[in-house]
């Protein structure tokens, strides 16, 4: 009985240290020597780590260079499947989602994001010269095409609200699970970012194309943000006033353009705010 008390006893103690590491805000565990940890996928160029595990990508830059204006130099990353991102930063795998989210509604409801840091839209990726001259949801659902996108994707979202029905689309882990299905012929077509079409693109020497994405609904637009746990409010409106800081400024664009960020991804509408995309995305 004493063991069984003494082990319940262990439990209690375990259980508590825990809930009050998890009960501290990000800014307090920061100044009691904290390393800040960056959580991001594989998804070109947007975020992804290089072969020594440092942070590359144009969403990682933008919020290096925000970091940094708030004097933080030091960080450790953390890579995730896509879809573990989101359930990552909230079991404290990481603190900061810097993998190019789209703010969605249906993610606002369990993290809290940064003011936007852009304005994307998705397109279509094709085999090259587009035979079935799919261009947009209802290309899709007009040719009975097999759609591949990323589990966790905006994207699953936006296939099903535009017609496409559950037997015509593939759901794969990320960027490189869809560039694989179209290489094996499971899919007939992939929606994904621009960009990461045009990575897609580049990398099969022409095999695929990706189409232009003014072709697809205008209602597909969207900004992006970094993602925080909720509670540590105090943490993304201090990154907030250094990320207005550092937007469109020539060190940020310096560093995220070398991944393709250019001024047309600058968000113009100052209407597109992290609070519009939650409460309509």
């Amino acid at each position: 009985m004493k063991k069984i008390i003494k082990s319940i006893g262990v439990l209690l103690i375990i259980l508590f240290s825990i809930s009050s590491v998890n009960a501290e805000t990000l800014t307090e565990r920061l100044k009691k020597g904290h390393k800040l940890r960056l959580g991001f996928g594989t998804a070109i160029p947007w975020a992804y780590a290089g072969d020594n595990g440092e942070a590359l990508g144009f969403v990682n830059m933008i919020a290096i260079t925000a970091l940094e204006e708030m004097g933080i130099t030091d960080y450790e990353t953390k890579v995730f499947e896509w879809s573990g991102l989101i359930p990552g930063i909230n079991a404290d795998r990481s603190d900061m989602i810097t993998g190019g989210m789209y703010i969605l509604k249906s993610r606002c409801a369990n993290i809290d994001f940064s003011d936007p840091i852009g304005v994307f839209g998705d397109a279509m990726l094709v085999p090259k010269g587009n035979p079935q001259g799919i261009y947009n949801y209802a290309d899709v659902v007009r040719t009975g095409a097999k759609l591949v996108t990323g589990a966790g994707f905006n994207t699953v979202e936006a296939a099903k609200k535009y017609g496409v029905p559950e037997s015509q689309m593939l759901l794969v882990e990320g960027e490189v699970g869809i560039l694989a299905a179209m290489k094996a012929g499971r899919a007939d077509v992939a929606v994904q970012t621009w960009f990461g079409g045009k990575e897609h693109e580049e990398k099969t020497n022409g095999q695929f194309e990706v189409t232009d994405p003014s072709k697809m609904p205008k209602e597909t637009m969207n900004v992006v943000g970094i993602g925080f746990r909720k509670g540590d409010d105090e943490f993304r409106e201090n990154f907030n006033k250094a990320l207005a800081k550092v937007m469109g400024s020539p060190k940020m664009m310096e560093r995220a353009g070398k991944y393709g960020y250019t001024k047309a991804q600058l968000l113009s509408d100052p209407s597109m705010t992290t609070e519009w995309a939650c409460n309509t995305k």
